[in-house]
Order: structure tokens, then sequence, then C-alpha cells
């Protein structure tokens, strides 16, 4: 992972990835959590009608913007009060024990951080909509799926890649 100068997440591996495993998803309306350059949300306007990205720098909101018109400064999707088909984040996994970076510092176990925003987000879905996320094997990413399944939904691991120092892991929850 890294970062510019310029202080947003620059797209690295594990954007790279999601990115991918997104560009063939379709629908009406998608929230892209925590934006950073705005890489995802970006390929979710070429498939959906209505996109809207958010992140709680500001820096990354104006690149973001750079090809996303609906950017909105916020916690998680605190702000946002709409409801969405598909809700995706490139989750900030990493442990950590104070919170640095919240591009990519996750707090304890890496998933103090993902857990807010997974809720944050659980009420923004519409019925049979979808939450995608990603995090890691350096993350204890099956406290995230035990809550996602908390929340109501049937969560699946709906894709992995295997890096030098970690896993990567996409997990796709559905909402009953």
């Amino acid at each position: 992972m890294q970062k510019e100068s310029s202080n947003y997440y620059v797209p690295s591996e594990d954007s790279i990835f999601f990115d991918d495993y997104l560009k063939n998803k379709t629908g009406q309306s998608a929230l892209d959590i925590g934006t950073g350059s705005g890489i995802l949300a970006n390929t979710l306007s070429k498939n959906f009608a209505f996109v809207v990205a958010t992140d709680i720098n500001t820096v990354a909101l104006v690149k973001a913007h750079e090809t996303i018109d609906n950017c909105i400064c916020c916690n998680a999707a605190d702000a946002v009060h709409a409801s969405f088909d598909l809700i995706v984040c490139n989750l900030p996994y990493l442990p950590s024990d104070k919170l640095l970076d919240p591009a990519i510092d996750g707090l304890h176990d890496g998933t103090e951080i993902p857990s807010v925003i997974i809720k944050s987000a659980s009420s923004r879905l519409e019925k049979n909509g979808k939450m995608v996320f990603l995090t890691s094997s350096l993350a204890k990413y099956d406290s995230l799926i035990k809550l996602s399944e908390s929340l109501g939904f049937d969560v699946t691991i709906a894709a992995k890649k295997k890096l030098f120092y970690e896993e990567l892991i996409i997990i796709e929850c559905t909402k009953n």
C-alpha cells in the first residue's frame, strides 16, 4: 500500500484486484465508502446509473471528483441517506495500535475501523442489495464475517489473491 505526497490513497495491488472484481457488477445505484483516488467509484460509474463516493479525506475527494460527480466528505456512510444496490469498500485493514493513517489502519486486529464501516453501510442497502468489501489475511477477517452475519447478511468469500506477505480477500454480503 502506498500514499502519494498529495495525501490520498493511491491504487495499489489491493485496489487493482478489487477493481477487476467489480468491473462486471451492474445495477442502478452504488456507494463506494473510503473512495481514496476514486478508482472503484469510477469503475462502478460505467455500469451503474448513480454512484456516490465517500471519504473522510478532503484531498482524496478532490481527486475522486475528477471522475465522479457525487462525492461526500463523511465517516463511512454516516451522512448518506439514500439506499443502494451495491456498497463497496476497500477497508482499512492493517492491524495497528493507533490510528495514524485512516486509509490503511484498521486498529485492533485490523477490524475495529472496518466494523464501524460495515455497521454504517448495512442500513444503506436496498432489499437484496450487496455489500462487497476487501480485507486481508493480516486482519482477523473471520470476525468481520461474523459481524456481517449478525447484521442479517448471507456472507461468502467471493475471491482471494495470494501475495508474498498476505492474502487479499473479497467478501460479498447479500442483504436478506
